[in-house]
């Protein structure tokens, strides 16, 4: 059975921006680990940048034929075949495995909130002293959203009942804090997103 390759519209528009915002960063580090692959898009991207660094792709159980389906054609030898991690399990990697840098694009708004404070409580087990966390999306600062159409969005997500929401950057940050991560940088990005990075142990 074929699998059909995974498209994106919105990682198509994004990657290049996000890449702009990354490049400092990411420039002289070896190893990434992206929590919610989803269609492996941003990974062949950001991977083909920065061919120093080993990509390690990851995502729940339904992404991966689909990731394995784009990085059997993206002919790109340092994007690593992906790990099934779901936040909620307490073990992501292999004992001792450890990571420069984890990186996720719109997943937050996807989780619950539990899940999203799940991922932070199980990030000190994955990146090293001084590794770099950097997350993508939407953000509701001191409550309000960014703009009308992210509220719309908002709306939309809460339909669902499942938890999804955008999240309250001030809560995410106490999330980061308490598992001893500092906010480096807060990048406002197009369409009404945030590139947030923080540092482990900064």
């Amino acid at each position: 059975m074929s699998i059909t390759i995974p498209f994106s519209e919105a990682c198509e528009r994004n990657k290049d921006v996000i890449l702009d915002v990354l490049r400092p960063h990411l420039q002289s580090i070896e190893s990434v680990l992206e929590i919610g692959s989803g269609t492996a898009q941003h990974a062949v991207h950001f991977a083909r940048a920065f061919t120093q660094l080993q990509w390690q792709c990851a995502d729940q159980a339904h992404y991966i034929d689909g990731i394995e389906a784009q990085l059997g054609v993206a002919n790109v030898d340092n994007v690593l075949a992906p790990l099934l991690i779901d936040v909620k399990q307490p073990v992501w990697v292999a004992s001792g495995q450890r990571f420069e840098a984890v990186f996720s694009a719109n997943t937050f708004h996807i989780m619950s909130l539990a899940e999203v404070e799940m991922f932070f409580s199980r990030l000190p087990t994955v990146i090293f002293e001084n590794g770099l966390l950097i997350v993508y999306g939407p953000f509701k600062y001191g409550g309000d959203f960014t703009s009308e159409s992210n509220a719309m969005f908002d709306a939309n997500l809460r339909s669902r009942e499942c938890g999804s929401a955008i999240r309250d950057f001030e809560q995410v940050n106490q999330f980061a804090n308490e598992v001893g991560f500092s906010l480096v940088a807060d990048h406002a990005m197009p369409a009404n997103n945030q590139c947030l990075i923080w540092q482990h142990g900064a």
